[in-house]
């Protein structure tokens, strides 16, 4: 005979969380001239029960989630993109350098137990016509508003982390800024197989894994090594492979003499 009991509710998991993610990034594509855009900006709301459980690898799950979203899109542009008139192909991309995901308990009581509600938007600053992604896992109407998404952003990059240096470059799709907010960066044009944390759409003369920067937690200095084929230089010298030199508050760092990177450490 069956025991009665309590229902046990749906439990949401990382890596439905992740799954979710990617298929919001699918759903608010923007397709323009030469490029494709993708969100980059992402609000995940769940259920006060579910994110407790979370909560506590919240870091991590950010992290793989910004993995699957970079190869993602890497495996998209793998395949030659979108085949736009006259033969060219158009370049997903996103309006951004860096991908940032939120994620918030919803005390409205509109997120069931198991589900997870999205909210993503192109860039910082809504682009004009473009009324940002909201997705579910369960097929309901999404139901957090437009001001809880603002102001659980704003609230949380109030309490984010410390940006220690900033990257200027340009690569294949335009003129872009990164922010160094860890004490360890990888630079190349990644792939599939092959996390980097900047990744550059460029020749394939830029190394999947190019080079590596790292800071002293503790002095806050920067070291840079180079891991490539062709080679990277610094300040115009050139770096002997595999070995780690100190890199100046202010440098300039050709790949392959391919793509220079303007590199600035912050004092604020």
């Amino acid at each position: 005979m069956a025991q009665s009991g309590t229902v046990q509710q749906p439990r949401i998991s990382g890596q439905i969380i992740i799954n979710e993610l990617v298929r919001n990034m699918e759903l608010g594509r923007l397709e323009l001239g030469y490029s494709i855009l993708v969100p980059c900006i992402f609000s995940v709301y769940l259920h006060p029960d579910d994110y407790a459980r979370v909560a506590s690898v919240e870091s991590i799950i950010q992290e793989d989630a910004k993995r699957a979203l970079t190869a993602r899109l890497a495996g998209w542009n793998a395949k030659g993109g979108l085949l736009r008139r006259g033969g060219e192909r158009k370049t997903y991309r996103t309006a951004s350098s860096t991908w940032w995901i939120g994620l918030f308990a919803d005390g409205e009581s509109s997120v069931p137990p198991g589900d997870v509600e999205i909210h993503s938007e192109l860039n910082e600053i809504a682009q004009p016509g473009y009324r940002g992604t909201k997705t579910t896992l369960i097929e309901r109407a999404p139901s957090v508003t437009s001001a809880r998404v603002a102001r659980d952003r704003e609230h949380t990059r109030l309490r984010s982390a410390a940006v220690f240096a900033e990257i200027r470059y340009q690569d294949d799709s335009g003129s872009q800024t990164f922010l160094v907010t860890q004490n360890e960066v990888s630079i190349g044009r990644g792939g599939d197989d092959q996390w980097v944390d900047l990744a550059l759409y460029t020749t394939d003369q830029i190394s999947r894994e190019h080079l590596r920067l790292h800071r002293d937690p503790a002095a806050g200095a920067f070291t840079i090594t180079d891991l490539s084929r062709n080679g990277t230089w610094l300040n115009g010298r050139r770096l002997a492979g595999n070995v780690s030199v100190p890199l100046p508050d202010r440098a300039e760092i050709s790949l392959a003499e391919a793509v220079t990177l303007s590199f600035e450490v912050r004092r604020d």
